[in-house]
């Protein structure tokens, strides 16, 4: 089984911040952290410096290279500073 990860801290939430399934709206300095594994990826968010880690809506999504997941994570970061729900 392949898998990797990235993790990007000190992601600035944009107006309207970011949805999870676990915590609704989160706003201000986040981490946006992607798992990629069996042909997915797994994007989850926490306020950077806390330990609890929730889900961002719509994860996990099809993608079948570990090459597109680097790229799909850095496309969350950049939705994410972008905010609107991202």
């Amino acid at each position: 089984m392949n898998w990797a990860s990235w993790t990007t801290s000190g992601v600035f939430a944009g107006t309207g911040g970011v949805r999870t399934e676990e915590a609704g709206i989160l706003s201000g300095d986040l981490t946006v952290h992607t798992t990629w594994s069996d042909g997915q990826a797994s994007v989850a968010v926490q306020y950077s410096g806390s330990s609890d880690w929730f889900t961002l809506t719509g994860s996990p999504v099809p993608c079948p290279s570990e090459e597109e997941s680097r790229v799909f994570h850095q496309s969350v970061v950049e939705a994410v500073r972008a905010g609107e729900g991202a």
